[in-house]
């Protein structure tokens, strides 16, 4: 069941002892849309979200080679790692998030790919790609995964919907304006492709949707509820 931000001490009712002990909380990544996420989304648990940067910088990592965000993930929170040691920060937790669009017809594409696709071709080529395509259905997935000090913990989520067959203007970054996520139930899940449910941003895409109402769909929101409860549980 998802759960909104007020809600999750209620729901997480151990997830207070675990803040105490994550905090500052480092976010290697150049996205500012995905930094402002995070700390919308744990800022109000307790987190001190900040970017990890090295004189003002964002760090560079090495992007794998790989065909699964958990492989990419965790290969950029190693290398994180290795940056905050550096810094003399090695007791401080740090978390890296990968995400990206999956479109069905294209077996995936652009999926691990998403990022660089995006910066070379747009969401505009993505739209001439799929044009005259009939099954426009696509997901978002996003991971997050985190170090403690003691443990790596992860969360993954997944928003599905379609693309849509022209962009829109207005908030949210990357493929927002072309996506259009399925209808949520009543208790904020997502419904079948063509259900209608409970909520629903009427055929909008994200981007031009506010950020209040895409976060109820936000696979990264998802991720991240999910990286809280691997962080509530007793240490296996």
């Amino acid at each position: 069941m998802a759960h909104h931000k007020a809600d999750l001490f209620k729901t997480i009712p151990h997830v207070r002892v675990a803040m105490a002990a994550i905090q500052p909380l480092w976010f290697l990544t150049g996205n500012k849309g995905k930094l402002k996420e995070a700390k919308r989304i744990l800022g109000p648990l307790g987190f001190d979200v900040k970017a990890l940067e090295i004189n003002g910088q964002i760090p560079e990592v090495i992007e794998p080679q790989a065909s699964i965000l958990e492989e990419i993930a965790l290969s950029k929170l190693t290398q994180a790692r290795e940056i905050l040691n550096a810094l003399g920060k090695g007791g401080d937790a740090v978390m890296v998030e990968d995400a990206g669009l999956f479109i069905n017809s294209f077996d995936g594409f652009p999926g691990v790919y998403s990022s660089y696709v995006h910066s070379t071709i747009g969401s505009e080529g993505i739209l001439r790609l799929m044009n005259n395509n009939s099954d426009r259905r696509a997901e978002f997935r996003a991971l997050a995964a985190l170090w403690d000090g003691k443990k790596i913990h992860i969360g993954s989520g997944i928003c599905p919907g379609h693309i849509a067959d022209s962009q829109v203007s207005g908030n949210g970054f990357g493929y927002d304006p072309i996506f259009i996520p399925c209808d949520l139930d009543s208790n904020g899940e997502p419904l079948e492709f063509g259900t209608v449910g409970m909520i629903s941003t009427d055929g909008i895409p994200f981007g031009g949707t506010s950020i209040e109402v895409k976060e109820k769909f936000s696979h990264r929101r998802r991720a991240l509820q999910a990286l809280i409860l691997s962080l509530g549980r007793p240490s296996a």
